[in-house]
């Protein structure tokens, strides 16, 4: 099965926190193998990390990005399709009065022309691009979340 789902910042940030959201763990575990994320997500996660200074918080940040990597974690490349996307949509946006971020922009065109359902908690930031998918696992059904523990814990027993 093919790469589905594009991963924004937000998302990958989650799975480095002591306790993430269980929608989260639960969607990933769901979606192994279906899921990549953009190089523009690599550089905001690596630049937040070169941000913070020394200390714990900076070394299990790393460790974590290290983990990412070995696990072989897809990253899409932002390309020249992208590129013209990104373009055309800007042009658009700005000429309707919105001016969303650089990065966000890149984000969107990385998703759209490999045609993938860009995962977000921030879809108030992505609304407004044409073309794009977007879904917030954060606010994942509950039934269906239970459901999905239900199924996992069921392959145990």
């Amino acid at each position: 099965m093919g790469v589905k789902f594009l991963l924004d910042t937000n998302i990958l940030s989650e799975l480095s926190r002591k306790h993430p959201d269980n929608n989260i763990v639960t969607q990933i575990e769901k979606y192994a193998g279906q899921c990549a994320t953009a190089s523009v997500v690599m550089h905001e996660i690596r630049y937040g990390i070169e941000r913070l200074p020394a200390g714990n918080t900076k070394d299990n940040l790393q460790a974590f990005l290290k983990q990412l990597v070995a696990y072989e974690f897809q990253v899409l490349s932002y390309d020249n399709e992208a590129a013209s996307y990104h373009a055309s949509e800007r042009a658009r946006l700005t000429g309707k009065g919105l001016t969303p971020s650089f990065t966000d922009n890149q984000i969107a065109a990385t998703a759209v022309v490999n045609d993938l359902v860009l995962v977000t908690r921030n879809t108030r930031d992505f609304e407004n691009f044409s073309q794009l998918t977007i879904e917030n696992w954060f606010e994942a059904n509950d039934i269906t979340v239970q459901q999905l523990r239900d199924e996992h814990l069921s392959k145990y027993e």
